[in-house]
């Protein structure tokens, strides 16, 4: 019954929350809660609060729209079953963005949208399922919606970023290898066995490496090449100079590391101990890198460091002021002035002017990344609507 009510007032472009509400300033942060029926809006400008709610579905806010006027969101019954969205910031005129006829509905999903700086088109990952296997796509859509292109096609591609330029998309690509000995070492290729005997089954590890795609797609290459371990985590420096992303030798123990995109660059190691690297981002003028790390300077707790694009980490990362318990997910608005994050599973705005801090809806919980309006948002009053 829940479908059909929903489906109807998609049909009709009724708007789901239908409130009369102030408009908004700007800038404006989004989050959803716990349990995910629902979108809210903050905004720093006014201190308004906005809920959006779209029927009895899985909600997930993605982003907002180059000029800051539509959301990005996913919506489905659950997780896997994701269909990709965009609506207004006061819930109307919701438009459903992926046509994929390829595999019956149930068969594939959208995953962690990324609208192009320019506005012209949006990436994301295409999850399809066959008798054969699961597989993951880069691909995109023009902005108003469509049929999906594909950037990627080995099947294996994840966390789909945009430069600030638009000129290109960041990505990981996972491969497979055969173990050796130990997790730093890769298996000697055997021998051929004998006519009517098969090859010993040797266990296989999936790891990725960082790859970029121009926005045309005309152009691709690798930019990381680790023989063992895996890379995630890409995050571009707000100059579009550096990518940031996390490297693990294997499981929970992580790395911080960056590099040049540019073809044969070579990355630089920025820490040499293990730790657990939960988020990472930059600093607005690109001077250094803001992580939520475990298990890091002797402490067990998650914080928020300051980690150094010059020296090593170990040594040289400051913890960022002021402590908060168990930060994680930490965004700056696109003018630098307010730091969002989760503390314990509530939304802590930082007001980077002064470091002066507070707590967004201490009864409302969540345990997915805030999002901002874009530096292009001139409040909601500006929105051709």
């Amino acid at each position: 019954m829940r479908k059909v009510v929903f489906l109807a007032m998609l049909i009709l472009g009724l708007p789901l929350s239908a409130q009369a509400q102030e408009r908004l300033v700007g800038p404006v942060v989004a989050v959803e809660n716990a349990e995910q029926d629902r979108i809210i809006l903050y905004d720093m400008g006014s201190q308004a609060r906005r809920e959006l709610t779209f029927g009895s579905v899985w909600h997930r806010i993605w982003g907002f729209s180059p000029d800051g006027c539509r959301v990005l969101l996913a919506l489905g019954d659950d997780p896997d079953t994701n269909r990709l969205y965009s609506a207004r910031l006061d819930g109307s005129d919701l438009r459903e963005l992926v046509s994929y006829s390829d595999l019956p509905p149930e068969d594939w999903s959208a995953w962690n949208p990324q609208w192009s700086p320019d506005g012209t088109r949006i990436a994301f990952t295409l999850i399809t399922d066959t008798a054969i296997k699961r597989e993951y796509h880069i691909a995109w859509i023009d902005a108003a919606g469509g049929v999906p292109q594909l950037y990627s096609a080995s099947g294996d591609e994840h966390e789909p970023v945009w430069s600030p330029d638009g000129r290109w998309l960041a990505y990981i690509a996972y491969e497979e290898r055969v173990a050796g000995a130990d997790i730093s070492s890769t298996a000697a290729p055997t021998a051929v066995p004998p006519p009517g005997q098969s090859a010993p089954q040797l266990p296989l590890l999936r790891e990725a490496d960082l790859w970029v795609v121009s926005a045309d797609g005309a152009t691709k290459y690798r930019l990381t090449a680790f023989d063992t371990g895996s890379v995630r985590a890409p995050r571009w420096s707000p100059d579009g100079e550096l990518i940031g992303f996390v490297y693990s030798p294997s499981a929970a123990n992580d790395q911080f590391w960056m590099i040049a995109n540019q073809v044969e660059a070579i990355p630089t190691q920025l820490s040499y101990q293990w730790s657990l690297i939960l988020d990472t981002t930059w600093l607005p003028d690109s001077s250094a890198m803001l992580a939520s790390v475990r298990d890091f300077h002797d402490m067990r707790e998650n914080l928020l460091w300051h980690i150094p694009l010059i020296g090593v980490a170990d040594d040289d990362a400051t913890p960022y002021e002021p402590r908060l318990d168990y930060a994680d997910y930490p965004r700056f608005s696109a003018d630098g002035r307010w730091l969002a994050l989760r503390s314990a599973y509530n939304l802590a705005v930082i007001d980077t002017s002064d470091r002066s801090t507070r707590l967004v809806d201490e009864d409302v919980y969540g345990n997915t990344p805030p999002v901002w309006t874009p530096a292009e948002f001139r409040g909601e009053a500006s929105c051709a609507y």
